[in-house]
């Protein structure tokens, strides 16, 4: 049975729910190319509708971007409790 992840208060997220995102930080962000580094800083702050919730209880948000090479570049992240806020009253 998957669980349900929480933000950074401790309350319940689901599918379908609008987050903050308010920080990011791991190895993954210091290996990402460099040209990518600063699309997915600009994510911090933004509202964003969670996507899905994986077998592992993490909820999964994501952006897209025009990218002049590939026509649309996507960055898709899964995130800790403390990396973002529910919004309770956007529905």
């Amino acid at each position: 049975m998957t669980s349900h992840p929480r933000d950074r208060a401790g309350n319940l997220v689901h599918v379908g729910a609008h987050v903050r995102l308010l920080s990011l930080s791991g190895n993954w962000l210091e290996e990402l190319p460099h040209e990518e580094k600063p699309d997915v800083l600009s994510m911090i702050g933004e509202v964003f509708e969670v996507e899905e919730i994986d077998d592992y209880g993490r909820a999964w948000i994501s952006k897209s971007w025009p990218n002049e090479k590939a026509g649309l570049a996507e960055s898709m992240l899964l995130w800790e409790a403390g990396m973002i806020n529910l919004l309770c009253c956007v529905s």
